[in-house]
C-alpha cells in the first residue's frame, strides 16, 4: 500500500494526478461532494446559531467506505479538491466524514494540473482554511432558507411545483424585465441616405452625417440632389490602434465561446473542466485577468517563435470586478507550446479559443491608417462622408479579435480608393431608407452572465448552475422565434429619376435567446411585491460581498446568516396572510360576444389559459371553455380579441386516407388527432396556422418512427411490449421502463420473461419536498 494518499473530486484529475507522482502516492477521487444537508425540514437548527446537520449522500456511501479503507492504510492524506470555495469546503467534508486526524491530514491546491505545479503543492501543503469554508457553508445555509421558506409560499399562493431561490430568482427578474421593457417598446421611423460613387474602377460608399426625421425631408434631400455636382472637400487621415482583449474568466470565456462557437454555458464549462483535468489548461473557474511571470514569459516565448520578436508586448492586466481574486490566474494554456489539445472536435474549438485569446493578450497593439473623405453637395450645405482603414501593422489581429454582443455592429470598414480633394464623384445610386430603432436585446445566456457579473451578483462557480436552474425550472426558456414583416419606404436617385418605393423586410427573428415564461411573470410580480430584498440587485450583489467578508476571515457566517432571516422570516409568516385571490396570476379581459360570460386569463395546472365562464363546483353549472395561450403570449397582455382567437381550436385541419385531421391544443402541448391517434406538434408548429401539406407529412413520419420503435408486442396483453428507445431496447409493462439484460436478445424474449423482469426491477422513488423548521 502506498505512503501517501491523495484525493481529488473526479477520476479524471485523478489519473492525470497519479500520472505525475510517483509509487509513494496513490491518487483517488471522491467523485464530488460527499456529504450536503439532508431534504427537510431539521437539516439546519435556526434557535442554535443556524447549526447545519451534514449526512453522507446515499450515492456517496460506498465512496466513502472505500477512502475510509484507503486512509486506515495510509500514512499521509493530501486534500487536493479544488481551489476555490467549494473545493475547501469538499476538503474538509472529506475530512469530517472520513474522520481523519489532523496531524496526518495536509490540505494541498494548485490552478493547474502539472507536473512542476504538484510537485509545487505537494512541498507546500497547508491547513483547511476554515474561513473559505464558513463561506461555502453561508451561501448553501442561506440558499436553503429562502428555497425552503419561499418555496411553499409560492404553491399555496400561485401553484404547487413551484420554487424560488436567492440568485436564480433574480437572474429571472432581469429576463422578465427585458421582456417587459420589449413589448412597451415604440419603435420611431427615421431615414439615412446613403450614396454609392464610381472612381477608378472602384466603389465608394459615403454616408450623410445625420438622419431625416420623417420621410418628407428625406425626399426634399434626395430632390435637392437631382443634377448636383458631388465632390471631395477634405481627406482626413490619422493613426490609430488596436489594443488585445484581456485572458479570459469564467464570465467572458462562457461569452466568447457562446458568441464564437454557439456553445451553451453549461457546454463550455464541462468541456474547461475536461480540459483542466486532462492538464491543458488551468482552472477554469475564476474572476482573476492576472498571469503568472512564468505564464507571460511562456506566451511571449512562443509569440517571438511563431510570429517573431516584433509581435511581442508583455501585459499586466488589472481585474475590473469587484472581490476577484488576484493571487488566482486567467484561463490559460498550461504549455504555450501546444497550439492544439483535447480529446474530441469541441474541446479542440474551445481550447483553440483559450490558446489565441491568452497568447493575443502578450502580443503588440495593432497599428492602423484611418482615413475620412468628406464630399461637398453643390445643391445643398449638406456633405456626405466616407470612412477608411487600413492595418499597417496587424500585431494580435495576426491571432485574435474580441467578438461584442452588439446586434448594431457596423461592418468592418475596408480601405478607401485612392482619392484627391477637388476629385469629382460619379454618382450610381443615392438611397434614402427608413430605418426604425430597435428594442433593447433580449438576452443569450452567454449576455446574461455578463449581467449578472457587471451587478455583482454570483461568482464564477455560481453563473453555470443559475443559468441551468431557470431553464429546468420553466422560468426560461431559450428558443429561436421567427420574425415578422414590416413594411418601410425608400427614395432612390438613380440616372437623375428619383423614385419612391414600399418594400418589406423581415424583423424581430430570435436565435437561442431567453424568453421568460408566463409563470416567471406572475413569480417574479409575487416575489418583487413581497419580498423585495431577496430579489433586489443591490441587496443580492451586497450578500455576495459578505460571502467574500466571510471568506476573508473579517465577518462571521452565522451572525450574516442571522442579519439575514430575521427579517426574511417574518416577511414570509405576513406572506401567509395574503389571499390567493390577490395575487396577479388571473386577469379578467372582458366578456364573449356569444355568451356575455367572461373571459379569463390565468395560471392553470399545466400553463398559462384562457376560460369562458367561471370555474364552480356546481355540478349544475355550465363548466368553462378552456384554451392554452400561443407561445409568446403573456398573461398580462393577452387582448380580449387575441383570446377568443384561441377558441377556435380544435381546428379541422383537412383528411388524409379518408379521415379528418384536427389541430389542438393539450396537456402536453399542440397536437393533431387523425384516425385516433395523436401526433405532436412539437416547438415548430402552430396549430393555428398548420396547413394539410404539413400534417400529413407529420403523420407519416410519426408512423415510420412508431414502426422503427416498436420489437415486440403480446396480443395476450396489450400493456406488455418491447421497443426501442433513446438509450436501447427496453420493455415496457403500462407506465414502467425496464431495463434488458445485456446478455439477452430482445426479440427472444417471452411474455413471462418480460413480467418476471419487471417485477425485480425497482420502483422509482417519489422526490421528497421539505422546509426549513424551527426547532
Amino acid at each position: 500500500m502506498s505512503k501517501n494518499l491523495v484525493i481529488v473530486e473526479s477520476p479524471a484529475k485523478a489519473k492525470t494526478i497519479e500520472g505525475y507522482l510517483g509509487k509513494d502516492y496513490k491518487v483517488v477521487s471522491s467523485y464530488g461532494h460527499v456529504r450536503d444537508l439532508p431534504k427537510g425540514g431539521n437539516a439546519i437548527d435556526i434557535e442554535n446559531n443556524f447549526t447545519p446537520t451534514y449526512e453522507v449522500t446515499a450515492d456517496k456511501r460506498d465512496v466513502i467506505k472505500q477512502l475510509i479503507k484507503l486512509s486506515k492504510a495510509s500514512e499521509m492524506i493530501y486534500l487536493a479538491s479544488d481551489d476555490d470555495r467549494e473545493g475547501e469546503a469538499i476538503s474538509w467534508h472529506l475530512k469530517e466524514a472520513l474522520k481523519l486526524k489532523p496531524a496526518q491530514t495536509k490540505r494541498i491546491v494548485f490552478r493547474e494540473i502539472t507536473k512542476s505545479a504538484i510537485d509545487l503543492a505537494i512541498a507546500n501543503p497547508r491547513d483547511i482554511d476554515d474561513d473559505l469554508v464558513h463561506a461555502q457553508q453561508a451561501r448553501r445555509i442561506l440558499d436553503r432558507l429562502v428555497g425552503y421558506e419561499l418555496s411553499p409560499i409560492l404553491w399555496k399562493k400561485i401553484k404547487r411545483g413551484l420554487s424560488a431561490g436567492r440568485v436564480q430568482s433574480v437572474a429571472v427578474r432581469i429576463v422578465v424585465e427585458r421582456e417587459r421593457q420589449i413589448e412597451k417598446f415604440k419603435p420611431e421611423s427615421t431615414f439615412k441616405a446613403t450614396a454609392l460613387f464610381q472612381i477608378g474602377g472602384k466603389e465608394l460608399k459615403a454616408e450623410l452625417g445625420k438622419k431625416f426625421q420623417s420621410e418628407e425631408e428625406a425626399k426634399n434631400f434626395v430632390q435637392n440632389c437631382v443634377g448636383a455636382e458631388f465632390t471631395i472637400d477634405k481627406l482626413e487621415t490619422k493613426p490609430a490602434k488596436r489594443t488585445p482583449a484581456a485572458p479570459f474568466t469564467t464570465s467572458t470565456l462562457q461569452q466568447e465561446a457562446s458568441r464564437k462557437l454557439s456553445y451553451s454555458v453549461g457546454q463550455t464549462m464541462s468541456l474547461a473542466q475536461k480540459l483542466y483535468e486532462s492538464g491543458k489548461i488551468t482552472y477554469m473557474r475564476t474572476d482573476s485577468v492576472n498571469l503568472s511571470q512564468d505564464a507571460m514569459k511562456g506566451a511571449s516565448a512562443e509569440v517571438t517563435r511563431a510570429y517573431g520578436p516584433e509581435y511581442v508586448q508583455a501585459r499586466k492586466f488589472k481585474t475590473k470586478s469587484k472581490g476577484a481574486q488576484e493571487a488566482h490566474e486567467a484561463i490559460r494554456p498550461t504549455d504555450f507550446s501546444a497550439h492544439t489539445a483535447g480529446g474530441n472536435y469541441n474541446e479542440k474549438r474551445l481550447y483553440d479559443l483559450i490558446w489565441k485569446r491568452a497568447v493575443a493578450s502578450q502580443m503588440a497593439d495593432a497599428q492602423l491608417e484611418k482615413t475620412t473623405a468628406t464630399i461637398g453637395i453643390s445643391t445643398t450645405e449638406e456633405h456626405l462622408t466616407a470612412h477608411g482603414e487600413v492595418v499597417k501593422f496587424d500585431g494580435f489581429l495576426k491571432v485574435y479579435l474580441e467578438s461584442t454582443d452588439d446586434e448594431n455592429e457596423e461592418e468592418a470598414k475596408g480601405m478607401l480608393p485612392p482619392l484627391n480633394v477637388g476629385d469629382v464623384l460619379d454618382l450610381n445610386k443615392l438611397t434614402s431608407r427608413e430605418s426604425f430603432s430597435r428594442p433593447p436585446a433580449r438576452y443569450t445566456e452567454a449576455s446574461l452572465v455578463k449581467k449578472l457579473e457587471e451587478l455583482g451578483i454570483g461568482r464564477p462557480s455560481t453563473y453555470a448552475p443559475t443559468i441551468s436552474t431557470i431553464q429546468k425550472r420553466e422560468y426560461v426558456v431559450k428558443e429561436n422565434r421567427d420574425g415578422i414583416e414590416r413594411k418601410y419606404r425608400e427614395l432612390t436617385l438613380e440616372n437623375h429619376k428619383v423614385e419612391e418605393h414600399t418594400k418589406s423586410e423581415i424583423t424581430g427573428t430570435e436565435k437561442a435567446k431567453l424568453f421568460p415564461t408566463n409563470v416567471a411573470m406572475v413569480v417574479n410580480d409575487f416575489l418583487v411585491e413581497h419580498f423585495p430584498n431577496v430579489i433586489d440587485f443591490s441587496f443580492t450583489a451586497k450578500v455576495e460581498e459578505e460571502f467574500d467578508e466571510i471568506a476573508h476571515g473579517r465577518q462571521s457566517w452565522d451572525g450574516m446568516i442571522s442579519n439575514f432571516y430575521g427579517k426574511f422570516h417574518k416577511t414570509v409568516e405576513d406572506t401567509e396572510l395574503v389571499d390567493r385571490k390577490d395575487v396577479g396570476s388571473s386577469r379578467e379581459l372582458g366578456n364573449d360576444p356569444k355568451t356575455g360570460k367572461p373571459v379569463i386569463a390565468r395560471l392553470g395546472r399545466y400553463g398559462p389559459l384562457v376560460q369562458i365562464g367561471e370555474t364552480s363546483e356546481d355540478e349544475e353549472v355550465e363548466k368553462p371553455q378552456f384554451a392554452s395561450l400561443r407561445k409568446g403570449q403573456f398573461i398580462e397582455s393577452i387582448t380580449l380579441e387575441d383570446a377568443l382567437e384561441l377558441f377556435k381550436l380544435p381546428r379541422t385541419v383537412g383528411e388524409f386516407e379518408d379521415k379528418t385531421i384536427v389541430a389542438a391544443i393539450g396537456r402536453f402541448g399542440p397536437y393533431l388527432r387523425h384516425d385516433g391517434k395523436f401526433i405532436s406538434l412539437g416547438l415548430d408548429n402552430d396549430p393555428h396556422s398548420i396547413d394539410q401539406e404539413t400534417a400529413i407529412a407529420l403523420i407519416e413520419a410519426k408512423r415510420k418512427a412508431d414502426a422503427e420503435k416498436h420489437i415486440k408486442s403480446f396480443p395476450e396483453n396489450a400493456d406488455v411490449q418491447v421497443l426501442n428507445g433513446r438509450w436501447g431496447p427496453y420493455i415496457k409493462v403500462g407506465r414502467k421502463n425496464v431495463k434488458i439484460p445485456k446478455d439477452t436478445e430482445p426479440e427472444s424474449l417471452t411474455l413471462e420473461q418480460c413480467l418476471e423482469l419487471a417485477e425485480k426491477a425497482p420502483e422509482k422513488k417519489a422526490r421528497a419536498r421539505g422546509k426549513a423548521k424551527k426547532k
